[in-house]
């Protein structure tokens, strides 16, 4: 049997490991972008700007805006 230690040493490990870390990564960017557009949408409907306007803005169908939005 292996020890943790001899197993965290092995190339199976190390590989899942690492894919771990970018899937984590990965999932970490998507919420990040997810909060900022949420932030940024509620800020600009704050301020009176349609959904369409605020959809051309930053880049996203209007139907991104309206689940933003809520």
């Amino acid at each position: 049997m292996f020890s943790l230690s001899e197993f965290k040493q092995t190339r199976f490990y190390q590989e899942a490991f690492e894919e771990g870390k970018e899937l984590g990564r990965e999932l970490g960017r998507e919420l990040g972008r997810r909060e900022f557009y949420s932030s940024a949408v509620r800020r600009f409907l704050a301020l009176g700007l349609s959904l369409e306007q605020i959809a051309e803005g930053l880049g996203l169908s209007v139907e991104e805006v309206r689940e933003l939005a809520q």
